[in-house]
């Protein structure tokens, strides 16, 4: 999925500064992205208050989700290479209801990916060796089976410090030459080279 970041389209559309918004934003998803945590509106609503804005819960949940927007070429990328025996997995930050929104109106995930790790189920968050530990664990996987893109450098190192062939994502163009680069799919198996 893509979207333009929350934090633009908050400063666009209600005056809200990046300086304002990004601590706010980096102190929920903190709380937000673990097990347990109460529901993700109930952190917002003091800071949407402050700012002026008039947002119920159902309200504020269309105008962030709504947003996402599937990328048809990469979907299309996932099914080939799923196609050719390829494992794909989902890790991710999120929480409860943006996963609940994925899962509703994006059901193509099911179809094409084998797992997805979401934070708030898991306990893990991507910035912690946990989180790749778990995944390689549950799936019966050595790092030097897989392939990662992230958005996060940090993300990217930590990936690596497990054997894992981690890249830092740069658009769909990247990603094929980089698979291309890095798995064989001779023999009907999947393997890095």
């Amino acid at each position: 999925m893509q979207s333009t970041k929350l934090s633009d389209r908050f400063a666009a559309d209600f005056g809200v500064s990046p300086d304002k918004f990004l601590p706010a934003l980096k102190e929920i998803m903190a709380e937000v992205r673990l097990p347990g945590a109460r529901d993700c509106y109930s952190y917002w609503q003091p800071y949407l208050q402050e700012w002026g804005i008039n947002m119920n819960r159902e309200a504020f949940y269309n105008y962030w989700f709504s947003a996402e927007k599937e990328i048809p070429e990469l979907i299309e990328y996932a099914q080939e290479l799923k196609r050719k025996g390829m494992k794909l997995l989902v890790l991710s930050n999120n929480f409860a209801e943006r996963t609940e929104y994925y899962r509703e109106h994006f059901p193509w995930l099911n179809e094409i990916f084998d797992g997805a790790y979401f934070s708030w189920e898991t306990g893990f968050v991507k910035s912690e060796v946990g989180a790749y530990e778990n995944i390689l664990k549950e799936n019966d996987l050595k790092g030097d089976e897989c392939l990662y893109f992230d958005d996060s450098e940090e993300n990217i190192e930590l990936a690596r410090s497990l054997g894992i062939e981690a890249y830092l994502y740069s658009g769909l163009i990247e990603v094929k030459r980089m698979v291309g680069e890095q798995v064989d799919f001779s023999g009907g198996k999947v393997k890095a080279k």
